[in-house]
Parts: structure tokens; C-alpha cells; sequence
């Protein structure tokens, strides 16, 4: 079996591809590296015209001929290329939109990847149509569209979310509807939305590939380290404003018992490295279920302040703050539970390990791997 991974968000496919290929499978992965973040591929896409000079002209050939030429580039990239992107039997795509380009760019490259290959599979793992829409929808006590909802930030501060639910990405919404044998989803917060969609083939959780994050232990005798790292594009819904907040009540009241670091925008390689030594990892605030970085930390013994929500501690039958720390949007109640852990360090100690233990139960690369085959399979044969 051949398989061709289409987009990178937060090393998913990186992750995926490493287990696939342990078991024998051609993989071949395929994305821009997700910005900044600059995720690895076998073949990389360049976002050219993004920065400095070059993306003033961008801006005024767009102004004037409405023309992207950053999607454009992107777009004759991967079809320079297009012979490496056919007689594939599997084609997972990251994301409606799997490579951040304009909607009419993405769906030729889609629909060529349909006419060339067997089967095509979405994964729902960000922002996408369905997952906007639910958040509107107001059916949560609080979403990634909080800020937006409640009238605090604008419509300009959520662009990168909204979107989804114009017309053009309604129009590429359906487009990858009718080409795709089927949707799987990475955690709660978007397995929700989904169910009973007709599409839907159920949820697979993210896969972390445990060897390559070891267990660092460390001393909680000293000063308590908490990290908390800022990505200024999704700012507003992962929740931020609420942990910078929490930490300015810690400032004064643990001065001299903690220290606190802030990163703002690393690449991967970086990130994953830059919180090493830090007990207590600032993840996300509006969420259900933990995302890729999240993991990644629960899986190093961190403790993570991240989504941990009753939805997530039903499905996997957990009690609340023994694996991961619920991250709620009330700067006080994050600032409480810090308090908890820098007065009692043996907690960190005791839920560092059950984070990690239950990363390599529920999302042992191993297994999720083979949970892939397995729904891919089964979708084929029927």
C-alpha cells in the first residue's frame, strides 16, 4: 500500500508517516511546513511573497488584479511535481484547505490528487467548515470563537477561522465532500461536531511517537518553572490572554518560588526543545481535548494546563486534574490551580507521570498507526 500525507499541522503527519513507515508502507508527505513552524516534508512548498518587501507587492498585485501569488507559487509548485503525486492508494489531506492557499488553487490540486490516486481520506484536526460552524452555533459553553461570540475581539482577529464559512470555503467544502471516502477526526473538539455526519468515520487520536520524547525529570525542591509559549496567530483562540493574565497574579504572589518563560513563534525544532526544563506547560484555554503540542509536553512528564474538559474525562474515564489540568477561561481559577501545584510539588511529580503513562496507552504511535490502516481498510472494502 502506497500513501501520500497531503498538509502539516503540529507534526500529525510527521508523527504518522514515522509509524507507517516502521510497519513497511511507502509514505510520502507532502506540505508548506505550516508556516513558522517549519514541520519537516519530503517535499516542501515554498510560501513565497510572505514576507518583507516582496509581500507589499503581493498586497498591491492583489488590490489590483485580485490575485494571490503566494497561492499561486504554492500551487504551480506542487504541480511541478506531479508526477510524484500519483498511483498512491491512500491520500490523507490535513484539512479542507491543506495548504493554506486561495479555495479555486486548493481544489485543483484536489482534484487532481482524486483523478491520479485510489482513495481519498480528510482529516478534521483544525479549523474547517464543520468545526466554525458548531462554534457559532453557541452549543458549548465556550468555543475557539469566544472572544468573537461575546463581542470582544473582532471579526478581523478571527479571519483565519471565519473564513471557513465564506462562500469560497463553502464552496471547497463541498467540492472535498463529494471526492473524499470519508472524514476522520483527531480529538473531541472536532469528533463533536461531526457526529452524525454522513461522512464521518469516527475518531482517531492523535499519534505521539513516544521514543523521540523522552521523560525529563526534574528537581521540585527549587524554583517551580512554568513555561508558556505564543503563537500571535492564534492568539485569540487558543485562549492566551488568560494565562498571561494568571501569570501576573503568580509574579506576585510565588516571586521568589517560581520562574516564568514566554517564547513567542518558534519553529518546531525550537518549541519542542525551549520547555525542556520547565515543570508546568501554559497550553490552551478554549478547548475539550488536548492538541499536538499538549501531548507532545504530557508525553515528556509535563504537567499541562490545556483542554481537559468533562466531555474528555467521560470518554476516556478519568478524573478531573489527575492526567492533565482543565484550562477554563477565568484567569483567577488558572491562577488557583497554579497555586495548588507550586504549594504541593509532589502533585507535579504524580500527574507528570499519569500524563505520560496515558500518552503511551491512548496514543502510542504504534497503535494509532494501526487504528489507521484499519479504518482505511474498512472504508475501501465497503
Amino acid at each position: 500500500m502506497k500513501i501520500l500525507l497531503v498538509g502539516e499541522y503540529s507534526r500529525l503527519h510527521n508523527s504518522l508517516k514515522e509509524g507507517l513507515t516502521l510497519l513497511g508502507y511507502k509514505v510520502l508527505l507532502v506540505s508548506t511546513g505550516d508556516f513558522f513552524k517549519d514541520y519537516p516534508s519530503d517535499i516542501k512548498l515554498k510560501r513565497n511573497f510572505d514576507t518583507g518587501f516582496l509581500k507589499k507587492i503581493k498586497v498591491i498585485i492583489f488590490k489590483v488584479f485580485k490575485i494571490d501569488i503566494t497561492s499561486l507559487s504554492v500551487k504551480n509548485q506542487f504541480f511541478k511535481h506531479k508526477k510524484e503525486f500519483k498511483g498512491f492508494d491512500i491520500v490523507q489531506l490535513i484539512n479542507e484547505s491543506p495548504f493554506t492557499i486561495t479555495p479555486k488553487y486548493e481544489q485543483q490540486i484536489i482534484a487532481f490528487l482524486k483523478k491520479y490516486n485510489t482513495k481519498l481520506f480528510l482529516l478534521s484536526c483544525g479549523t474547517d467548515f464543520i468545526s466554525v460552524s458548531y462554534a457559532l452555533s453557541r452549543k458549548l459553553p465556550y468555543s475557539i470563537l469566544k472572544e468573537y461570540i461575546d463581542g470582544i475581539a473582532t471579526k478581523n482577529d478571527f479571519e483565519h477561522s471565519l473564513k471557513y464559512v465564506t462562500p469560497p470555503y463553502q464552496k471547497l467544502h463541498r467540492f472535498v465532500l463529494k471526492n473524499i471516502e470519508g472524514i476522520i477526526s483527531t480529538d473531541l473538539d472536532y469528533h463533536i461536531p461531526m457526529m452524525g455526519h454522513q461522512k464521518y468515520l469516527g475518531m482517531i487520536p492523535n499519534p505521539i511517537n513516544i521514543n523521540t520524547l523522552p521523560v525529563i525529570e526534574l528537581p521540585v525542591d527549587q524554583e517551580i518553572k512554568i513555561f508558556l509559549g505564543i503563537n500571535r496567530s492564534n492568539y485569540n483562540t487558543k485562549g492566551i490572554k488568560y494565562f498571561e493574565e494568571a501569570l501576573q497574579f503568580i509574579k506576585l504572589k510565588y516571586a521568589k518560588k517560581v520562574e516564568i518563560k514566554i517564547v513567542e513563534s518558534l519553529p518546531y525544532k525550537e518549541y519542542i526543545k525551549s520547555y525542556n526544563e520547565s515543570h508546568i506547560i501554559l497550553d490552551q484555554v478554549l478547548g475539550m481535548d488536548q492538541g499536538y503540542n499538549a501531548l507532545e509536553a504530557m508525553a515528556k512528564g509535563k504537567v499541562v494546563f490545556t483542554g481537559a474538559e468533562k466531555e474528555w474525562l467521560s470518554y476516556y474515564q478519568l478524573e478531573e486534574n489527575t492526567i492533565a489540568i482543565n484550562a477554563v477561561p477565568d484567569a483567577e481559577k488558572i491562577a488557583n490551580e497554579l497555586s495548588i501545584l507550586i504549594e504541593n510539588p509532589s502533585k507535579i511529580i504524580e500527574i507528570g507521570a499519569n500524563a505520560r503513562r496515558f500518552i503511551e496507552e491512548y496514543h502510542h504511535l504504534d497503535r494509532v498507526t494501526k487504528m489507521y490502516l484499519g479504518m482505511w481498510n474498512t472504508s475501501i472494502k465497503n
